[in-house]
């Protein structure tokens, strides 16, 4: 160990890394094409040396030492969940579905349950039939605060009906007023507490029973920055924490009853980093409140793969997104973990889907071993310096908030609906001009899919669904957070076209400069297939008239001019002479003789600074096809 590698070679400064980068650059500007503006707010460079740890503060800790960025006990493991809604299936097939989960990988469970009504005993003993409570960790989602209190009483009958010891239990009731407040608008401020602080003393014998909810995944579903998403969870924390603690809840038993649930991007590194940085913010923030002990002190972290970041149109490419998005988590140390089926946005899952799901985990763990390594990225210099950028950002974030009165009052205020809609507005923009790519549906699309008729327009245009609250009755406060899918914009194009009585042809006419009119007939192809207009491709035409003969012949309704722009201004008006008004001439490119072109009267043109999303509206409504 005392022979270290490549002690041979001199050592490179950084300085001289710039160097040789700027030299290579050859003129052009090193921030604009090196450095990456992220949506959390901070730039990150294109390398890191070790010298750029040496001001981080909470390196040189172990894991399940304070403040707990390399995770909060000494192991990697986590639980496989999977979830069942009781809305939709009821408790007997939702039992049927559990156990059969069970015997193939899973370890957790999550019920959905109706929230106009509270879980009775007889109902828990039809949903958990024959599954053994000390072995499996039980959760209930969406749990209303008007129900949430009978639920929780119901469950500790049934289990010491059952004779389990209070030890055993490991269950969690996702009871989150402000999730209200955030997804409905609607929020009963003292009401809703103080039932919350009542289901903290109903589980104070069972310790690993936790009943408040911090669903940070509401700002993933809404378009979120990962910054804003780790923030506002602070935030809810933090209000939860205030308003028990009034109704003489000791913090230490406020944070053994919290659980933080994650939405986890696409954005693999800096998912990676965002856990890592809750883990540091939520020790900070429960010892500033004066938490004695470590438990309380120590983020407990289920985290859910995006639906933000699913699909409708080449749904199978969900499977990717949730494995990506799952190794994140992993990686980055999570409590339990749900990869959602890749059928998720658009029907109900089958066998197969769910299948699917639980097997990204089961090879994460089973082979690729992943839950055997606490904290791989511990060391990088890379994750470690995305790490302290999310917690400084979303730090700053949390205090701004908490000037503003707490969340309540920030989201009564508009404030956080303003940030969260400035990021998603930014993101929708970058989609639509391409400069960031939704995998089959704004980029690089399926040109021979179809919609199935189980697609509608309620799937590809809905946000967030809309039901009761415990705060029936009552007006709204503020605006909710508009949830979406970033896909469903593209979906609803693709989708008029699907279901438009004729597909309009657009046919590549590609003359002149090889290379360039190859090129550019397979981006035409890739644009004009976003929304799911029918391609014809062509290797090149020997001449204009040729090429020109081929289209009518084919009886093309767009015919894109596809070479070099030198030969536009000679071979355009040829074009569209030639084809009159049978079909849109369109021009693939932005050409330096555009005003010459548009004289004569060619005025469409498609190139890579388009509004994609835009332009192809313009041309569907040319073909007669009407939006959703």
């Amino acid at each position: 160990m005392a022979n270290k590698l490549f002690t041979e070679f001199p050592p490179v400064t950084t300085q001289q890394w710039d160097e040789v980068i700027i030299k290579d650059l050859k003129g052009a500007d090193y921030d604009k094409k090196l450095v990456w503006k992220t949506h959390e707010g901070f730039s990150v460079r294109p390398y890191y040396r070790a010298e750029d740890l040496k001001d981080l503060k909470f390196l040189g800790t172990m894991p399940g030492q304070f403040p707990f960025v390399r995770g909060t006990v000494n192991s990697n493991e986590w639980l496989t969940r999977q979830d069942y809604c009781l809305c939709e299936i009821g408790p007997e097939k939702a039992n049927e579905q559990a156990l059969d989960g069970l015997q193939k990988g899973v370890q957790s469970i999550g019920f959905c349950i109706d929230e106009s009504k509270p879980l009775s005993v007889a109902d828990y003993e039809t949903l958990l039939k024959g599954i053994l409570i000390p072995a499996v960790e039980i959760n209930f989602c969406e749990v209303r605060p008007k129900v949430a209190l009978e639920t929780i009483c119901n469950f500790i009958k049934y289990v010491e009906k059952q004779g389990v010891k209070p030890e055993e239990v490991r269950a969690s009731f996702d009871v989150s007023p402000l999730h209200m407040l955030t997804t409905r608008g609607k929020f009963c401020k003292d009401k809703a507490y103080d039932i919350l602080a009542e289901c903290v003393k109903a589980v104070a014998d069972y310790p690993q029973i936790r009943v408040i909810n911090v669903e940070a995944y509401d700002f993933n579903d809404a378009g979120a920055s990962i910054v804003q998403e780790l923030g506002f969870a602070l935030a809810i924390g933090s209000d939860y924490v205030n308003a028990l603690k009034d109704r003489g809840i000791a913090v230490n038993e406020i944070g053994r009853r919290m659980k933080f649930t994650f939405g986890i991007s696409s954005n693999y590194f800096m998912e990676i980093a965002k856990f890592r940085a809750a883990r540091v913010l939520w020790a900070n923030v429960m010892e500033a409140y004066g938490a004695t002990c470590d438990c309380a002190k120590k983020i407990f972290t289920h985290a859910v793969t995006s639906t933000w970041n699913q699909t409708v149109y080449d749904a199978y490419v969900n499977m990717l997104r949730g494995t990506t998005e799952a190794m994140s988590a992993a990686i980055a140390g999570v409590h339990s973990l749900e990869v959602l089926p890749f059928d998720y946005a658009f029907r109900a899952p089958g066998e197969f889907s769910n299948r699917i799901a639980r097997n990204v985990q089961s090879i994460l763990k089973e082979e690729s071993r992943f839950d055997k390594i606490v904290d791989p990225a511990g060391g990088s210099y890379y994750v470690e310096n995305l790490t302290a950028s999310i917690i400084e950002a979303a730090w700053n974030l949390f205090k701004s908030v908490e000037a503003k009165g707490g969340y309540a009052e920030a989201f009564i205020a508009g404030f956080v609906q303003e940030q969260v809609k400035a990021v998603s507005d930014k993101k929708d923009k970058n989609f639509a001009q391409r400069r960031e790519t939704i995998l089959g549906s704004n980029q690089f699309p399926n040109f021979l899919e179809k919609a199935s008729d189980e697609i509608t327009k309620e799937i590809v245009t809905r946000g967030a669904a809309s039901c009761g609250c415990c705060c029936n009755g009552e007006e709204k406060m503020a605006e909710p957070l508009q949830k979406y899918r970033a896909a469903q914009a593209f979906e609803a194009l693709r989708l008029a076209t699907d279901r438009s009585p004729k597909q309009p042809m657009v046919f590549m006419l590609t003359f002149g400069n090889l290379a360039m009119c190859r090129a550019r007939a397979q981006f035409s192809s890739n644009f004009f297939a976003v929304a799911g207009f029918k391609v014809v491709d062509n290797n090149r035409f020997a001449s204009i008239e040729e090429g020109a003969k081929a289209a009518l012949e084919a009886k093309a309704d767009i015919v894109v001019a596809c070479s070099a722009d030198d030969e536009y201004l000679e071979a355009v008006p040829q074009i569209a002479k030639l084809i009159g008004d049978k079909a849109v001439v369109v021009v693939a490119g932005d050409p330096e003789c555009r005003p010459q072109l548009e004289e004569q009267g060619i005025k469409n043109y498609i190139h890579v600074k388009c509004n994609i999303l835009e332009t192809l509206k313009g041309y569907q409504q040319m073909m007669g096809i009407k939006e959703l």
